[in-house]
């Protein structure tokens, strides 16, 4: 096994905006809608939908909400039409940050997120400015409770994953963009695996570690930015200390 620890080491782990079920909901209902209008409704010919449909229900999604949120994007109920933008910018002491966001109207998107770098010290760059410093990959994380690790790499690896990596009680499994979707279903289709988390996800190729001092201002705008509306997804390449992501 290679590499860094995606899920100890980088996620910015919100307990306490993950609660907020609603809104998780909402911003999933937008990544279905999105990818049925990319590749229409159904399921078994929308690869990037099935992904949608696994997420929701990994996050105990309701069914009907799953359901609703296909009808509005196929128009037999009426639908918003979401764009998808990615901004990319600067926290404290240099910290890179990605912000990918699903929204009605671009032009409120891009003056609250401008604000928020700007309220917590940061400044957004050009497109570009920070993207270089990650890599696109596919993502799956296995509970890693009873599983043995030599036969979580071969599954993984016959499945076409690209790297298998152990830590905190959990397996993440690596794949190529294209190979996400394949990968996530042979592992779903297995039992003895419970997967917490899937998606294809930016992975700093590099860490930076702020001082005390910054890393408030960098917990801040990573907080703000998440609970808004119409972010879908925040990655960033700052090393935060463990005893406040748990």
């Amino acid at each position: 096994m290679s590499g860094h620890s995606k899920w100890a080491n980088i996620k910015n782990k919100k307990g306490a905006a993950d609660a907020k079920r609603g809104a998780i909901f909402t911003k999933i209902g937008r990544e279905i809608a999105v990818a049925v209008k990319s590749g229409g409704s159904d399921p078994a010919s929308n690869s990037k939908l099935r992904d949608a449909i696994a997420k929701a229900r990994a996050n105990n999604m309701p069914s009907d909400n799953i359901e609703r949120s296909i009808k509005k994007a196929s128009g037999e109920l009426t639908s918003v039409t979401y764009e998808e933008n990615v901004y990319e910018g600067y926290a404290q002491e240099g910290v890179a940050v990605i912000v990918e966001t699903l929204t009605d109207n671009s032009n409120r998107t891009a003056a609250d997120v401008r604000h928020i770098f700007s309220k917590c010290g940061g400044a957004l760059g050009t497109s570009g400015c920070v993207s270089y410093m990650f890599d696109k990959k596919g993502l799956i994380v296995v509970d890693g409770d009873g599983l043995d690790e030599d036969t979580v790499m071969m599954t993984a690896l016959e499945a076409g994953a690209d790297d298998v990596v152990s830590g905190e009680g959990v397996f993440e499994i690596y794949t190529s963009p294209a190979d996400f979707s394949a990968v996530r279903e042979a592992i779903e289709s297995n039992k003895d695996y419970v997967i917490l988390e899937a998606g294809v996800e930016m992975i700093p190729s590099n860490t930076v570690t702020p001082s005390a001092e910054a890393e408030v201002k960098i917990r801040r705008l990573l907080d703000m930015l998440e609970d808004s509306d119409d972010v879908q997804n925040v990655y960033h390449n700052a090393n935060l200390s463990e005893d406040e992501e748990e």
